[in-house]
């Protein structure tokens, strides 16, 4: 799972399917930096992996357009994954999903839309668990934002990341 997500385009695509179905065409809008060649690949490897699944098909001058949404397999890499890579690779997916961050905080800065600095917002801040905690704590968290990972009229699209690490003081 991890070498398919965190592959740096793959991990954008996941990401920009998040929450809502897009053709091809919208995907390579929103990422317009990819070939098309690359992007119909790395789609294709998602599909393939199950982190994508094609929930809508029409016909197009001659052709089929695919509408793509999450698939069964969650774009999120579990604590099982994440404890059997080795450190190289750990460090390779963590430096990579801080390079999407980047990515969008870049995208944030060179927007003209000043509202979309209303929804930045970033922080550490320290809980206190033990490992029985971990997973009724992610439940939560899941079950707390449920309702707002769908698109819906007049709602914007903001990005939320969370990162676990034990802060060995």
């Amino acid at each position: 799972m991890a070498e398919v997500v965190l592959h740096p385009v793959r991990l954008r695509v996941v990401q920009a399917v998040s929450g809502r179905e897009l053709t091809t065409a919208q995907l390579k809008e929103l990422l317009p930096d990819v070939a098309q060649a690359t992007l119909y690949r790395q789609i294709a490897v998602l599909v393939e992996g199950g982190f994508l699944a094609v929930v809508g098909q029409r016909p197009i001058r001659g052709t089929v357009e695919r509408t793509y949404g999450l698939g069964e397999r969650m774009s999120h890499v579990g604590r099982e994954e994440l404890s059997a890579m080795a450190d190289a690779q750990l460090r390779v997916a963590f430096l990579t999903f801080l390079g999407s961050l980047g990515e969008i905080f870049d995208r944030l800065l060179s927007s003209t839309d000043a509202d979309r600095r209303e929804f930045l917002g970033f922080g550490t801040g320290h809980i206190y668990l033990d490992e029985d905690d971990l997973a009724p704590l992610q439940r939560g968290f899941d079950e707390l934002i449920a309702q707002y990972r769908r698109d819906a009229p007049g709602k914007r699209r903001v990005a939320l990341s969370t990162v676990l690490l034990w802060d060995n003081e």
